[in-house]
């Protein structure tokens, strides 16, 4: 398959993805609470796409996403676009500078985009003047959102995993040292 049809591939199971999940996040998901929060879906799918596909497909899904979450729910336009292409594109970037193979990467990665999310929209809508009281129960909705959406990063992995499964990109890593393998090693110029 040429690298143009797996990437229009990607491109269109990615999309399919995030309008599912922002309906569902809409429709369903934000009607039950969990601990008197809602789970947020729509952080953890920027993360897991870039921590899946690389920086660039992140920050380009994180982007789609916030602006999808924020005509849906018709709120100030630019905030969740912002957030989740920070979101995308630094998981992204986990996945190409390190290794991400620890069964835990994804619980850790989903908590830290919960909290960026739920924090950066909190900062970024008092910054704008929204009226709302900045109190206690604020940083109580935060940690409880933030822990909510740690449990649920785990099997929401596994869902967007095997939703991407068959047109994820080869991981570069493995090309290099493949690469490496097959030229007998180490290049004659780095021998000296």
């Amino acid at each position: 398959m040429s690298p143009t049809a797996a990437q229009g591939r990607l491109a269109a199971r990615i999309a399919a993805l995030v309008v599912v999940v922002v309906f569902l996040q809409a429709g369903v998901v934000s009607e039950v609470p969990v601990f008197g929060v809602s789970i947020e879906l729509t952080p953890l799918l920027a993360a897991f796409i870039g921590l899946l596909c690389g920086s660039t497909w992140g920050a380009v899904a994180g982007f789609c996403i916030g602006l999808f979450v924020d005509f849906s729910l018709l709120q100030t336009l630019g905030i969740s676009s912002l957030l989740f292409t920070l979101i995308g594109f630094w998981s992204g970037r986990l996945r190409e500078l390190r290794d991400p193979q620890s069964p835990f990467t994804p619980l850790a990665v989903g908590t830290v985009a919960a909290a960026i999310a739920l924090v950066g929209f909190s900062v970024i809508e008092f910054l704008l003047g929204v009226d709302a009281p900045v109190s206690f129960m604020l940083l109580r909705q935060i940690v409880l959102g933030v822990i909510v959406d740690a449990i649920v990063a785990l099997p929401f992995w596994v869902l967007v995993r095997r939703a991407l499964r068959g047109s994820l990109p080869e991981d570069p890593r493995r090309r290099r040292s493949r690469r490496a393998y097959s030229t007998g090693g180490l290049s004659p110029l780095s021998r000296a």
